[in-house]
């Protein structure tokens, strides 16, 4: 029941989600280590910041992200400068917005996650001679993996559903820049119900089965640390 159009979407979809992730997890792993381990004084100016997306509207973040990535903005401005095209309505301009918009989604579940290491486990690996270094990949990488994994999934399917930014930052074009969101919207506009019916009953099962494995992972790890 899925046309061409709506596999290439969903392809996209895919795709777009699985490079945002990876992407915020390298970015914001030594982010949020910075976050949960820093006092300083200003440091809630960075974490209002990064929680910025999860009450801004996606359209406002969008429009200035267009306006910053098009051929008149600094962004943009600059590619073209430089031989290269303006950054609006590509798939490179959906990953650089799906990063800001889905940033929270990450960077919060791993503070949080290396918050609860707290500082004793590092103070103990430092008085058997553990490099700061060797603490973070050895200690609280380890001990702080249930966040990760929550981190991974709520950044994933948080991208899967984007609508708002993805529209402003990168239109509609079929086989470049429109993902599932979008191709319900233009059947549900077209009175398509069945191919709406499609992809939104993928998506609602798909994020169904991210949620369950998130609660599952967490309750075991919960049963399991004393």
């Amino acid at each position: 029941m899925l046309s061409e159009s709506d596999l290439g979407a969903l392809a996209i979809t895919l795709k777009l989600a699985l490079l945002t992730t990876l992407i915020l997890l390298l970015l914001g792993t030594p982010l949020a280590w910075w976050m949960a381990r820093s006092r300083w004084r200003f440091k809630f100016l960075l974490e209002a910041v990064v929680a910025l997306p999860l009450v801004l509207p996606p359209t406002v973040l969008g429009f200035y992200l267009l306006v910053a990535l098009g051929p008149h903005g600094p962004v943009g401005g600059l590619m073209e400068s430089l031989g290269g095209r303006s950054l609006a309505f590509t798939f490179t301009g959906l990953v650089i917005g799906s990063v800001f918009y889905s940033m929270p989604f990450v960077v919060q579940p791993l503070q949080n996650a290396f918050t609860a290491v707290g500082r004793r486990p590092l103070e103990v690996a430092a008085t058997l001679r553990a490099s700061p270094l060797d603490r973070f990949f050895t200690v609280a990488i380890p001990l702080a993996r249930p966040g990760f994994f929550t981190a991974a999934v709520l950044g994933f399917a948080h991208t899967v559903g984007e609508f708002g930014v993805v529209l402003m930052i990168g239109g509609n074009i079929p086989g470049e820049t429109q993902v599932v969101s979008i191709a319900i919207y233009d059947h549900v506009e077209g009175l398509e119900y069945v191919h709406a019916h499609w992809l939104s009953g993928g998506l609602l099962l798909m994020s169904f089965l991210m949620l369950i494995a998130v609660y599952a992972l967490n309750r075991r790890f919960s049963v399991v640390q004393p």
